[in-house]
């Protein structure tokens, strides 16, 4: 567990560092004088169109590295592992099968968005760019993962990646280059740090690719074709909830760039709650896989539980430091007037953030188990839920409706999954500590919000922020609320040499 929580930390700390990056991005997007709406929405439909080309190129190569590496690594010498170059060169036919249908049917991408979303069409082929970037690099990343390179990966995707977005629009906003050249340049951003992920593996001879089918390949390789058949399933189902959101404002409301826009700033502002989830998750993977590997139920339901209050502790406080701060912060920092609106869209985006991490690894947990077939299941009703929920609330009620319809439906899909794994293996994440954790952030969130309700601009910002804080992380350490805390003080404590 002290592998886990240290790379967990370590990563933690380097996506949050990432996330202030991308603070400032959205604040250089959202300033007035700087980018027009549309085209901060065009900027955030490139990352979501992008994302599904990436998940359906994928055929389920990921979770087939997260499962089998334990496999090849104790049965293979490294310059024999075939298993990187079985993935990446599946990926790439997946992702040509991908440029032939996006030929095929552009007419229909033509009729969808040439109304509400012309820039789309515009600039369609640069999106092929950014999505083949995005899908190497998350192969690679799944492989980097394997062999304890999880900080690597997360500062090359959560600080590198935005490190470049930012040089990009300081370029634009000091018009050394058109917008056109913006958005062509941007496209090469996934590319450029899956290139950089490459050629570190290769440098330190740390990936290796041998295209002969090894014994383990042809061994597993029933077992490989149904895995990744039903979890690429899976995969795609799950990315097309994460995405569909976007797809829909873009191609269903009036002005839908802008609002597309002011969503994409409340995604991006609830997507801080989230931060520590993928260096939890980046963690866990191998240690997840061995421990099924070797039937060891203790470590998983260790894993589990803890992932889950370390996880609810860091998402109710980010959400109440949000909440009490938006609003505020939209005024301060002379954001566009029209980013208000976000306000209630971040509460709904954000409360579904808590509930997805306050459930723990649940998704990892039965991707590498036996029952990886149940991710595809869950997957579908999450779609079967989702999808005509969000039509109809963003119908009915734009924006703020899609943040409902994504709230109930990522409940429901956690829940399922929770009861899937308590019914199976009498696995469950929660505890006396989540109930303390809720009722704590509430009651911190209350007194703050009390106390300084009529402090407004950066002296309600920072006292609000700073009294949260304090006796927020004040209550988690003195009712013990997660394992962790005593163990990481004193290495704190041991570091600055105070004991």
């Amino acid at each position: 567990m002290s592998n886990i929580r240290r790379q967990s930390i370590i990563s933690s700390l380097v996506i949050y560092i990432g996330f202030g990056v991308g603070l400032l991005n959205i604040y250089l997007f959202t300033r007035k004088g700087i980018f027009l709406d549309p085209q901060f929405g065009l900027y955030n439909a490139f990352i979501a169109i992008a994302t599904l080309m990436m998940a359906f190129a994928s055929f389920g190569m990921p979770t087939y590295i997260y499962k089998f590496f334990p496999y090849y690594k104790s049965h293979l010498p490294d310059k024999k592992n075939d298993q990187a170059a079985i993935a990446l060169v599946t990926g790439i036919i997946g992702f040509i099968v991908i440029i032939i249908a996006g030929i095929v049917f552009k007419p229909l991408v033509v009729k969808k968005y040439i109304t509400y979303a012309p820039e789309i069409i515009t600039y369609y082929n640069w999106i092929f760019v950014l999505g083949f970037g995005l899908l190497i690099y998350t192969l690679l990343e799944a492989w980097a993962w394997q062999i304890h390179k999880s900080v690597l990966t997360n500062f090359l995707k959560e600080l590198g990646w935005r490190l470049f977005t930012t040089v990009l629009i300081v370029l634009f906003a000091f018009q050394l280059i058109s917008f056109d050249l913006f958005i062509k340049l941007f496209s090469f951003s996934y590319p450029a740090i899956a290139l950089l992920l490459l050629a570190y593996l290769l440098y330190t001879k740390q990936i290796h690719f041998h295209f002969r089918l090894s014994k383990v390949t042809r061994r597993f390789s029933g077992n490989i074709v149904k895995l990744s058949s039903f979890v690429y399933a899976a995969l795609v189902v799950f990315n097309i909830s994460l995405v569909f959101d976007s797809l829909l404002i873009s191609s269903v409301l009036h002005d839908a760039l802008a609002q597309l826009a002011i969503y994409s700033v409340a995604q991006n502002i609830a997507s801080m709650i989230q931060a520590p989830q993928r260096g939890i998750i980046s963690a866990s993977m191998i240690h997840l896989a061995t421990a099924w590997k070797e039937k060891n139920m203790e470590l998983i339901r260790k894993i589990y539980q803890r992932s889950s209050i370390n996880q609810l502790l860091f998402a109710i406080g980010f959400f109440s430091l949000i909440v009490m701060n938006l609003q505020d912060a939209v005024v301060t920092f002379q954001l566009k007037d029209a980013y208000l609106d976000a306000f209630y869209v971040v509460i709904f985006l954000g409360l579904a953030k808590v509930v997805d991490m306050g459930t723990g690894v649940n998704s990892q947990i039965i991707t590498t188990s036996t029952y990886w077939r149940f991710e595809l299941f869950s997957g579908i009703v999450l779609l079967m839920v989702m999808l005509p929920l969000s039509y109809f609330l963003t119908k009915e009620y734009g924006i703020v409706g899609t943040g409902v319809a994504q709230l109930i439906s990522i409940s429901i899909y956690n829940l399922i999954r929770v009861i899937f794994l308590w019914n199976k293996f009498r696995l469950q994440p929660f505890s006396r500590q989540s109930i303390y954790t809720v009722l704590s952030g509430g009651a911190c969130f209350a007194g703050s919000y009390l106390l300084f309700r009529d402090l407004h601009s950066w002296a309600g910002l920072f006292a609000r922020s700073i009294f949260f804080c304090v006796v927020f992380a004040g209550g988690a350490t003195y009712l013990k609320l997660s394992p962790d805390i005593q163990p990481v003080l004193r290495n704190i404590r041991k570091r600055m040499g105070l004991q």
